[in-house]
């Protein structure tokens, strides 16, 4: 017990200031709060490698899991400050001083942060270091230790006659007041600390996204078509939920943005810098496209894609109304955050439709994904024609300009891999003896998918039957009624775009441009 209470209270004294600072945050800046200002540092100093590799292992969890990682390196930090509080208090108190220092120099160094983004390291550091003290003393009263000569002079008193009486402060009472002392404060940090925390956190919660009413597309899409996944069990549906469908961004907390101040940034090299409202931006004759998006970070066969109705404006007629000057040869797009994402000018005039999307499966753009407005790019990976949040448009060129993912050295054009998934049956699955529908989905933006084979074991590849066509950028399901026999089986699949392009087989990881090669997947027959 003698190094348990010590270390106790530089962890309380770490708790306590964390909560201070998450409560803080979430009335100036949810992004400021110590742990998410750490983290994103850590996000932004990391290796791609590794970060593909959080990615691929940890999937949407990943940011969770360097949110616990950062908590539980700063509370060791912090374990070690009280156990150095035992003998050197002021040390141990410039230690958390120089932790919390650093949360604030980290939420100083984003890229949109003002002085306010330094007041919840502040306020961490304020109630860390006196929740420091205050324990530290309490736990060294508990464990006994010998008194101050301050302290002796306050137990020792003048009696009748001016003798000397000591206090009722034995060693052993004054052990036993310390603990009682030291657990209530333990107790009573812990629960303030809880309340602060959650305080924060409903704060943060509470600056939803306000509830828009989106105008009807000047340019429709015609009426999904029936999918496969009435008949095919397991296959991915036409259209992805919009509560499912993919999120990988670099952002520990999602932006909320008030959409009545919001405005949108257009400049650069044009001839006519201008801004837009969202009222303005919503005037404006919308377009309404199915598409499908694809991360670059996905993995053959994995789950970083999806398929949804997009509404907006069309990219061309801003960039048309602003003009331009000079030769510049990308779009800057930047998001409320200060993150930036390139993408070849050359690709946004080239027809497909491009667009600032407001709308996503028929309701406001989400949270998560990216509200107000955000691009949305058919065809190019989404580090390259996809910000969420959107901020600012500059023309520019790559020689002045590199955004965020330029930057880390990934591709500055990005076209979406031709691939085919398996979703049913699951890999390493058990399925009964008899025909087995096998089925996936299969996309090639901006060129449309033309076939998709399977091939079982080492058999022949086998065309499938594909589901209905949305059109060139959108995905396609298929699927393969298999006699399946009892064993072990190897299922893989590969696709073919309308321009005669086969999916590419040699095996690739994500880095710079996208992942490549055949899924295949092991099934046993009972």
């Amino acid at each position: 017990m003698t190094r348990l209470r010590p270390a106790l209270s530089g962890i309380l004294a770490a708790v306590a200031g964390i909560a201070a600072g998450h409560l803080v945050a979430g009335f100036l800046a949810p992004a400021s709060s110590p742990v998410l200002a750490i983290g994103s540092t850590v996000i932004d100093l990391t290796p791609t490698p590794v970060k593909e590799w959080a990615i691929a292992t940890f999937g949407n969890a990943d940011k969770a899991i360097l949110q616990a990682s950062v908590l539980v390196v700063t509370l060791t930090l912090a374990a070690g400050a009280g156990l150095l509080a035992r003998r050197r208090l002021p040390l141990a108190i410039g230690f958390i001083v120089l932790l919390t220092g650093l949360a604030g120099v980290a939420a100083l160094l984003r890229p949109t942060a003002g002085v306010v983004d330094a007041f919840p390291a502040l306020a961490a550091m304020a109630l860390g270091v006196a929740t420091l003290v205050w324990l530290a003393r309490s736990a060294r009263a508990a464990t006994g230790d010998a008194p101050t000569e301050a302290a002796r002079r306050r137990d020792v008193t003048t009696g009748p006659r001016g003798s000397l009486m000591t206090n009722a402060t034995d060693p052993a009472t004054r052990a036993a007041t310390g603990r009682r002392r030291f657990l209530g404060g333990a107790l009573g940090v812990t629960v303030l600390s809880v309340l602060a925390a959650g305080g924060g956190q409903l704060r943060s919660s509470a600056q939803a996204a306000k509830r828009i009413v989106l105008p009807q597309a000047a340019d429709p899409a015609k009426a999904l078509p029936r999918g496969l996944e009435a008949t095919v069990p397991g296959i991915s549906p036409l259209r992805t939920p919009t509560n499912t469908f993919y999120r990988v961004d670099t952002n520990l907390v999602v932006p909320t943005v008030d959409v009545d101040a919001w405005t949108l940034e257009v400049g650069g090299m044009v001839e006519t810098p201008f801004s837009v409202t969202f009222a303005e931006l919503a005037a404006t004759p919308l377009i309404e496209r199915d598409i499908t998006m694809t991360c670059v970070s996905n993995e053959v066969g994995g789950g970083y894609v999806g398929a949804a109705r997009w509404l907006g404006v069309r990219l061309t007629d801003v960039l048309d109304r602003a003009g331009t000057t000079g030769r510049p040869d990308q779009l800057l797009s930047t998001a409320v955050d200060g993150f930036t994402i390139s993408t070849p000018l050359d690709v946004l005039r080239d027809g497909r439709d491009a667009m600032i999307a407001i709308g996503m499966n028929g309701a406001q753009l989400s949270d998560v994904h990216g509200f107000p407005a955000r691009l949305v790019t058919p065809g190019l990976y989404g580090f390259v024609g996809a910000t969420k949040w959107l901020a600012k448009l500059t023309l520019t060129t790559y020689a002045a300009d590199q955004a965020y993912w330029t930057r880390r050295q990934w591709a500055t054009d990005a076209p979406i891999k031709t691939s085919a998934r398996i979703d049913t049956p699951a890999p390493l699955s058990t399925v009964r003896a008899g025909t087995v529908a096998i089925g996936g989905v299969a996309w090639a933006q901006h060129r449309g998918v033309g076939r998709v084979e399977v091939r079982i074991d080492d058999g022949p590849w086998q065309e499938t039957r594909l589901g209905p066509d949305v059109g060139i950028d959108y995905w396609r399901q298929w699927y393969l009624a298999w006699e399946a026999k009892p064993g072990l089986h190897r299922l893989a699949v590969r696709a073919t775009d309308l321009q005669g392009g086969l999916q590419i087989t040699e095996r690739a990881t994500p880095f710079p441009d996208g992942s490549s090669g055949i899924q295949e997947v092991v099934v046993t027959v009972a």
